[in-house]
């Protein structure tokens, strides 16, 4: 089987730092390789990957501000679909763009739809519903006007996730700094919880942590640390006492929540999008409705099994088991 994946060119595969998108790419390319699959990457010419690598970029238009998004974004289809020939399957991880080409050549496409960005872009989605293949990455992010091949739920590389038996004493919030991810909302859960918080992420709103964050942030009761890269990262998840997720959109998965498990660490977040797909009240975490109700569960989490956190990443959320399913689908996509 060859198999041709493109990857998003904002970041490098896997990222730097963020970029949940790549990582999720990478992951799942080293994986179909160990399978013994023939692997294209199509990604940043300084992605890092076992299988063969193909680029038009050279760097991420993202740590390259000079670089035209746009341009970078169409030479880089492009160019996947000019050598379509020489896969079996395209795996697009590139949302909608890359549809566009779909009735244009004969290699059938799977495309992983990691969440709808605007309900604007759906009509491009329906427009090759019948000529491609989605996979949905939660059962809650799913549009009912498309056709799904499967759910893939994301898997990590538990190896890269040291377990950690022993909770810490701060709360954490792991993501980018926007309004969607709740990080205010995270402020004002320590502040009434009179619990140390540290926040790790990218500033991808400006104006809103300059509001919202930046005069909360005193270096001791609310510490910012920017983003954290992979080498941190276990040590900073497995070391908190409960990473909380006080989101304020309909999250088509978490990541992070799913890290913070590997290591150990309980989650409390709020009731939206996938939360109720990934925690199991009082197993790994809490899910919330609002501060309030945030507040009162971490005196709670105490109660939750640290050891359970850690089951429910290798039982459901493993690498092994993402490459898994995705070598389902494909099959299934060329014998049909």
């Amino acid at each position: 089987m060859r198999v041709g994946i493109i990857s998003p060119v904002a970041w490098r595969t896997p990222p730097r730092h963020y970029g949940p998108w790549e990582r999720v790419v990478s992951l799942l390319t080293e994986g179909l390789v160990k399978k013994g699959i023939d692997v294209t990457l199509f990604a940043t010419g300084d992605s890092i990957t076992s299988a063969k690598l193909r680029y038009i970029c050279k760097t991420p238009y993202e740590e390259e501000r000079e670089l035209d998004a746009k341009v970078c974004e169409c030479l880089h289809i492009s160019a996947v679909m000019e050598q379509a020939e020489d896969f079996d399957i395209i795996h697009n991880h590139y949302d909608f763009l890359p549809l566009t080409y779909s009735k244009l050549i004969s290699t059938p496409i799977v495309t992983t739809i990691h969440g709808f960005s605007s309900e604007k872009i759906i009509p491009v989605f329906e427009k090759y519903n019948k000529n491609n293949h989605y996979v949905s990455i939660s059962n809650s992010d799913r549009c009912p006007n498309l056709n799904y091949i499967a759910t893939v739920y994301h898997g990590i590389d538990l190896e890269n996730f040291e377990f950690n038996p022993i909770a810490g004493d701060y709360l954490l919030y792991f993501g980018r700094i926007h309004h969607d991810k709740g990080t205010a909302e995270a402020i004002e859960t320590a502040r009434k919880a009179q619990r140390k918080l540290i926040i790790a992420g990218i500033i991808q709103d400006e104006l809103y942590y300059q509001r919202e964050v930046k005069p909360y942030v005193d270096e001791e009761n609310v510490v910012y640390i920017g983003s954290v890269g992979p080498s941190e990262r276990s040590k900073l998840l497995g070391g908190a006492y409960c990473l909380i997720h006080p989101i304020n959109f309909e999250e088509p998965f978490g990541l992070s929540i799913v890290e913070a498990m590997a290591c150990g660490t309980p989650v409390i977040a709020f009731a939206k999008g996938s939360m109720s797909e990934i925690i199991q009240e009082g197993l790994n975490g809490y899910i919330v409705n609002g501060v309030d109700q945030m507040v009162e569960k971490i005196n709670d989490i105490e109660q939750v099994p640290r050891s359970l956190c850690r089951k429910t990443v290798e039982d459901r959320f493993s690498q092994e088991r993402m490459v898994r399913d995705y070598i389902e689908v494909y099959r299934k996509i060329l014998s049909d």
